[in-house]
């Protein structure tokens, strides 16, 4: 599904430019969990953006399903990224005026579904993610960090995308909390078949993937089969 060729990326001009990626080739099959892992500024957010076509590599291409996101205008882009690819980012990202309900509903009304539809909709992938109907009139400044993050979940779900980008999803969580949504992402994943890629400094986030690909300074260093279950819950993790 996912073809990443010899991909650079290049911030700046000159002696002031940063090499963001570095000659990265992969491949990721539909319907696998990648954990993509490494420290703040090793080039993980940047891999992500590419893949959403947020951003364009400098050179090598990245392709889904065989399309060549570079040869596709802005909005064919942002239609690709409206029906196939679900964005969850550390910071949530929530309208803070709209509802919960609002906030889910909203990308719906993009793919020309009536509002009615789109908040029945709306409210089925709410109780998927295991948030209360009773929070679904609350503004997301009324909920805690774990019921944002699960709401932006849904929001990326809605649409019923084939791709789910995680961007560092636990790093502004507790630990329990940060479990239980790495929990339900491996579900995801597992239940509705969605192609999962989690970017992650965390080791034990990590083992929550099929595979693991480490990043450092832009290369990729590793690239391993991951174990499936989590080893151990550590605070630091999550820090």
């Amino acid at each position: 599904m996912i073809a990443i060729e010899q991909v650079g990326k290049r911030y700046g001009e000159g002696a002031a430019a940063v090499e963001a990626l570095r000659e990265v080739t992969l491949a990721i099959p539909a319907g696998q969990f990648v954990s993509v892992m490494g420290p703040s500024g090793c080039g993980k957010s940047t891999l992500l953006n590419l893949i959403a076509g947020l951003d364009q590599p400098t050179r090598g291409r990245v392709l889904i399903d065989m399309q060549d996101l570079a040869q596709l205008s802005n909005d064919e882009r942002s239609d690709l990224r409206l029906h196939r690819i679900g964005l969850v980012f550390q910071s949530f990202n929530l309208f803070p005026t709209f509802t919960v309900e609002e906030n889910v509903a909203t990308p719906l009304e993009f793919l020309g579904v009536r509002w009615n539809d789109a908040r029945e909709r709306a409210r089925r992938v709410l109780a998927r993610v295991g948030i209360a109907t009773s929070t679904h009139g609350r503004r997301p400044s009324e909920l805690s960090g774990g019921e944002q993050q699960r709401t932006a979940i849904a929001r990326a779900l809605v649409t019923e995308p084939a791709i789910l980008l995680a961007d560092e999803p636990t790093g502004n969580l507790d630990t329990r909390t940060g479990q239980s949504v790495l929990d339900l992402i491996r579900e995801l994943n597992r239940t509705e078949k969605l192609t999962v890629i989690l970017a992650t400094h965390s080791t034990v986030a990590a083992t929550y993937g099929h595979r693991t690909i480490e990043i450092s300074d832009g290369t990729v260093v590793h690239d391993v089969e991951a174990p499936r279950r989590p080893v151990l819950r550590l605070a630091a993790d999550y820090e």
